[in-house]
């Protein structure tokens, strides 16, 4: 994911959920690699957005043979959250939707799982 297809979106202080359809090989070994990822761009382009978080349908937000993770390291130092391995977002509307992620109450972990969930309004 580049930033171009990020930038018609108002991504100030909105959780910016990128679904590219990957979580379809969820419980599959494909679901283990070539896995979609954000761009450099793409992440600077959110940082400056100032998104609030943000969550993808893939393995890693990062390319996993780029060592640097970018994504993780300039989303997190920018204090901007990331949530991986998101399930059904062709069922979240672009805009309107509510996100939550539910942590447990862990602290001084580097990952953990989340509940996640949209609330659209009717």
């Amino acid at each position: 994911m580049d930033a171009p297809a990020l930038q018609p979106f108002d991504l100030g202080g909105r959780a910016v959920l990128v679904h590219t359809g990957f979580d379809r090989h969820w419980g599959t070994d494909a679901y283990l690699r070539d896995n979609p990822f954000l761009t450099r761009a793409a992440v600077d382009h959110l940082v400056a957005a100032g998104a609030a978080l943000v969550g993808i349908d893939s393995l890693n937000i990062d390319d996993t043979s780029d060592l640097a993770r970018p994504a993780h390291s300039e989303l997190l130092k920018a204090g901007i959250p990331i949530v991986e391995h998101l399930t059904n977002l062709g069922a979240v509307p672009v805009e309107g939707a509510r996100f939550t992620a539910l942590p447990a109450p862990l602290r001084g972990t580097g990952t953990f799982p989340v509940r996640a969930v949209a609330s659209i309004p009717r």
